[in-house]
């Protein structure tokens, strides 16, 4: 099982951003996957999640700019990010049950 994070980047405020989180190894359609952010010294923060009937779910800091979505062909799932803040710069993890991926930096500045 394998999970690869891509997309993060340095961005100004007000940009967007698309997080890709590819799986590998298992089918994500049957799971739940959630993303989540660290910035170094703080704990983890649950961003947003999709669960396997695709209800969603976000953190209420993220609601109406960011959106996840799922492409079970690709077994793929993404985070877009938009109206960014450099409250939201953080090193960026998708997460299915156990497995973490590594995790892609986001830098929201001017």
């Amino acid at each position: 099982v394998q999970l690869v994070e891509s997309g993060g980047n340095l961005v100004q405020p007000g940009g967007s951003l698309r997080l890709s989180c590819a799986a590998s190894g298992f089918a994500l359609n049957y799971y739940a996957l959630g993303w989540f952010r660290q910035v170094p010294g703080k704990e983890r923060e649950g961003v947003s999640c999709i669960n396997s009937d695709g209800s969603e779910y976000y953190v209420d800091s993220v609601k109406g700019r960011f959106s996840i979505s799922r492409d079970n062909a690709k077994n793929t799932v993404y985070l877009q990010m938009n109206n960014l803040t450099p409250e939201d710069t953080a090193v960026y993890y998708c997460n299915v049950k156990d497995f973490w991926g590594e995790g892609t930096l986001v830098t929201v500045a001017p």
